[in-house]
């Protein structure tokens, strides 16, 4: 199998490392592809050594006196460290800044609403950013959106933390809560005890045990019953014979 000629820009990005033909150096350390050492090697010697393996040589530390190259499928190991990189961008959880805005005067059931949305957002392990918007004459009253946002906070105690003050910017006041640490704990405890305590597929829940909150609960099967009988037939009804005669004797 001949040796693939590589992307002089590394197939991918200049963070790629360098293959084949594409290493400079007259003599490489060769580590085998089960991380034998091969020792040192002239690059022919070792491309050849790569070529009748069908895999090629990956220059891994090129800093090193000589540089140290690995055979390998360097193919397959691209797309392995690709994969790890996916999986690892799932596990992260981004965390969004969301607004809500206010203003001083914000009347009770739109000033509930919003909270609840506040609460909302905390509760999702995001940010919130709560802003106070000031017109005209209300920049000389900035005590009301001051009072606005600390009421904000004491409402939100239990599940919010104060990452940014209150401050004012132009015509505008603003702070920003991020979530308690306790009560996103407190979140993974929930459902960690709710998974434990599901009860496995297949397994039936015996009466009177209480079933977790969104656990599905397997339901038995009924046994066949026998098909109803139809109306019972009605006896039969013995009629009574008539009366014999006498019989007549002769005088």
């Amino acid at each position: 199998m001949a040796i693939q000629q590589r992307d002089p820009r590394g197939g991918g990005g200049s963070r790629d490392a360098r293959t084949n033909r594409r290493i400079k150096a007259r003599e490489v350390r060769v580590v085998g592809p089960d991380a034998e050492q091969l020792g040192v090697l002239p690059i022919e010697q070792a491309l050849a050594r790569a070529q009748e393996l069908g895999m090629d040589l990956v220059e891994v530390s090129p800093t090193a006196k000589p540089p140290v190259c690995k055979i390998m499928d360097y193919g397959k190991f691209k797309y392995l460290e690709k994969k790890k990189q996916n999986e690892a961008k799932k596990k992260q959880v981004v965390v969004q800044l969301k607004e809500v805005k206010l203003r001083p005067r914000t009347e009770e059931h739109d000033y509930a609403t919003k909270l609840k949305k506040v609460r909302e957002f905390l509760h999702e392990a995001n940010k919130a950013r709560i802003t106070v918007m000031f017109r005209g004459r209300e920049m000389s009253h900035k005590e009301l959106g001051h009072k606005v946002l600390q009421k904000i906070i004491e409402e939100l105690r239990d599940v919010a933390v104060i990452e940014a003050a209150p401050r004012i910017e132009g015509r505008q006041m603003f702070m920003i809560l991020a979530p308690n640490p306790r009560m996103l704990q407190a979140q993974r405890d929930r459902a960690k005890a709710a998974a434990a305590s599901a009860p496995p597929a297949g397994a039936s829940v015996p009466a009177g045990a209480s079933v977790p909150a969104g656990a599905s609960v397997p339901v038995a099967s009924a046994a066949p019953q026998p098909p109803e009988a139809g109306p019972a037939a009605p006896a039969p009804v013995s009629t009574p014979a008539p009366p014999s005669a006498d019989p007549v004797v002769p005088r």
